[in-house]
């Protein structure tokens, strides 16, 4: 087994304003695109739209070509023999639950509506995002929040997710990922949460970019762990 760094870079970062389509549809695109706009949608910050989280979510279901950057952001890493395999195989599954998710979304549109998902109003397209969810529309989170989201929570993995879930983990990557993978552009999703992010993937790896200066360099334990400070006063 090789190490990745041993792998071959191929292609090139993603480019953010491609129209081209390498799995979706037509239509498939179009409806995404506005399932993602309203799992992040636009205010007074950029949303999934603006972000081009279609372009990642099509690259990301295309196959084997944009898995994993390369560590200097200069295109990608090629997958052969079982990688290969596994990952076409995993994204075979993944490809068939967009397009019946799809399908599924445009029966619930049509059924409540009377038309296809991507020409409702948005309110219409919160409603049939509701009934594909089987949840309510989540309230605005914000800094401090108490309240339980599922679907806010952060993972990795989408293996076994039914569509909804998929899709929501997927906006949200594809809104935060590093630029290289298509979707964040013009660091658009960082922006909005005030994470000014290295300039590419080669920052982080000659020291251009570092995080150090958000690391607290002196502090007290007692400070910051409640409990020892009541131990030592006790």
């Amino acid at each position: 087994m090789t190490l990745k760094a041993d792998w071959e870079i191929v292609g090139a970062p993603v480019d953010p304003d491609s129209d081209e389509r390498l799995f979706f549809t037509e239509h498939g695109w179009e409806t995404i695109e506005a399932a993602a706009a309203r799992i992040i949608p636009t205010d007074h910050d950029p949303g999934a739209r603006e972000a081009r989280v279609i372009v990642f979510l099509d690259r990301y279901l295309s196959g084997t070509d944009y898995v994993f950057a390369a560590a200097d952001g200069s295109g990608f890493l090629k997958l052969t023999g079982k990688f290969a395999d596994a990952w076409r195989a995993r994204m075979t599954d993944m490809q068939q639950i967009y397009r019946d998710g799809i399908v599924e979304l445009d029966t619930i549109a049509e059924r409540e509506f009377g038309d296809r998902f991507k020409a409702l109003a948005e309110s219409e397209q919160d409603s049939a995002l509701e009934i594909l969810s089987g949840e309510p529309k989540p309230k605005p989170v914000t800094l401090g929040t108490t309240e339980a989201v599922g679907t806010f929570l952060q993972g990795c993995f989408d293996e076994g997710l039914p569509f909804f879930d998929a899709l929501c983990l997927h906006v949200r990557q594809g809104f935060y990922c590093d630029p290289v993978y298509g979707g964040n552009k013009d660091r658009m999703g960082w922006r909005t949460i005030g994470f000014p992010g290295p300039k590419s993937l080669q920052d982080t790896m000659d020291g251009t970019y570092s995080t150090t200066e958000y690391f607290v360099p002196e502090y007290d334990w007692h400070d910051l762990v409640p409990q020892l400070k009541e131990r030592t006063a006790g």
